[in-house]
């Protein structure tokens, strides 16, 4: 009986790792695994615009000074600047683009970006706001924020600038995390009336998560923006998802939210997955049961500065497989 007893207990235990690497897409466990407990180093997760791809970049800069971007500076008179690539966008009275988040609402108006999420992009206060040339007044409102604060709204939209905006003109935040976009002088997304973009035309693309062609790299990822998706080779996909680029790493390389595999077009279902974070930041998609990302230094659609950078962040093929880079 013992002996029995004994057998029962390898076979349940064998049966239970089978379920998670079913699960996980892959057919055998890794010859080693990484330490779970493990997160990015500076140097595993490179600069902004340090990668080998093609694409507009730029090296990482330095915050914005608190004169530029402290959320009590006012907004002051605003006016229409042309930026390349994405045409007309609506700055401050230092020059400082606006911009708007995919995840607040305009009907009615309401900010879901505070805490660390405000440091990064600082509210615009509606105190002194005022319409400049090109700027309709009936356009500009209020929002209460739940700190009870006025923020600035354009076309129903709260405003916020970049801490990572510098100088007058600059447009760094477009296009970050596929939800983050300069605001036009109507309150759209200004890639949506501007000139459009290397790759990707300026209009999104049509599913949650797609491929394109790229010329160098051939067929890879993209999410619903046209913004190529990445990943980390100290990640792990089995017995289970682990990411481990966290906290300054994230703000380099935004985690893709999750996407119904029906909102997906030409991505292997195999493997494709949630997963909860241990750090706090909610669910990540997987491909093949690897976390996938975005990069800041990519501008725009068709931008693939991230790959390669740190020898450690890749493009990824529809199958979840690294472009350019051994598993």
């Amino acid at each position: 009986m013992k002996t029995s007893w004994r057998s029962a207990s390898l076979v349940a235990s064998a049966a239970a790792v089978l379920a998670l690497t079913t699960a996980c897409g892959q057919d055998s466990p890794p010859a080693a695994s990484q330490n779970v407990g493990a997160t990015a180093a500076p140097g595993d997760y490179g600069n902004i615009g340090a990668g080998t791809g093609s694409g507009v970049g730029g090296t990482a800069s330095s915050p914005a000074a608190p004169s530029a971007s402290s959320p009590s500076n006012p907004a002051g008179k605003l006016s229409v600047s042309t930026a390349d690539e994405i045409g007309k966008v609506v700055t401050d009275s230092l020059g400082l683009t606006l911009y708007r988040f995919d995840q607040d609402t305009e009907q009615p108006p309401k900010s879901n970006c505070d805490g660390d999420c405000a440091k990064t992009w600082p509210p615009v206060p509606a105190d002194d706001a005022e319409a400049g040339e090109g700027i309709d007044k009936a356009l500009l409102g209020t929002v209460t924020r739940a700190d009870g604060t006025k923020q600035l709204t354009v076309g129903g939209w709260p405003a916020y600038r970049y801490a990572k905006d510098v100088n007058a003109g600059d447009v760094k935040g477009q296009g970050v995390g596929g939800k983050w976009y300069a605001l036009a002088p109507d309150g759209k997304k200004a890639q949506e009336g501007g000139a459009g973009a290397a790759g990707g035309g300026g209009a999104e693309a049509e599913a949650g998560l797609s491929t394109r062609e790229d010329p160098k790299l051939g067929e890879i990822v993209v999410d619903k923006n046209g913004m190529t998706v990445y990943r980390f080779k100290k990640d792990k996909a089995w017995p289970k998802p682990v990411s481990n680029c966290t906290g300054e790493c994230l703000e380099k390389w935004p985690l893709v939210e999750p996407v119904d595999f029906a909102d997906t077009k030409g991505i292997q279902e195999k493997g494709y997955m949630i997963f909860d974070r241990t750090d706090g930041k909610g669910k990540q998609q997987t491909i093949n049961c690897s976390p996938i990302y975005t990069f800041a230094g990519d501008k725009a659609p068709g931008d693939t500065n991230g790959q390669g950078v740190g020898g450690t962040w890749y493009a990824v093929r529809p199958d979840g497989k690294l472009v350019g880079a051994s598993e």
